[in-house]
């Protein structure tokens, strides 16, 4: 019966860990598209209006930025999920 349980146990915690890398994989590429997509509208914004460099520059800096912090969040949240 013991023995039951703690198989249940481990395929459990293989599970949760296979979980957590996946969800380190989505949120990494998640991050990638968005400051991509960021990127490429900052410089279709700069072609279109070369007077306004510094604040297109400035704001794309602050959405990657905070794009880059959400995907740091959901990578420390699947290491927790690791190793807890």
């Amino acid at each position: 019966m013991t023995l039951l349980v703690l198989l249940q146990a481990l395929a459990g915690a293989a599970i949760a860990k296979m979980g957590a890398g996946i969800g380190a994989g989505i949120a990494v590429i998640g991050a990638g598209i968005g400051i991509g997509r960021i990127g490429g509208s900052a410089m279709d914004a700069i072609a279109r209006q070369p007077e306004a460099v510094g604040d297109v520059r400035s704001n794309m800096i602050i959405a990657a930025a905070l794009v880059e912090g959400v995907a740091f969040f959901a990578i420390v949240v699947c290491l927790l999920i690791l190793f807890i």
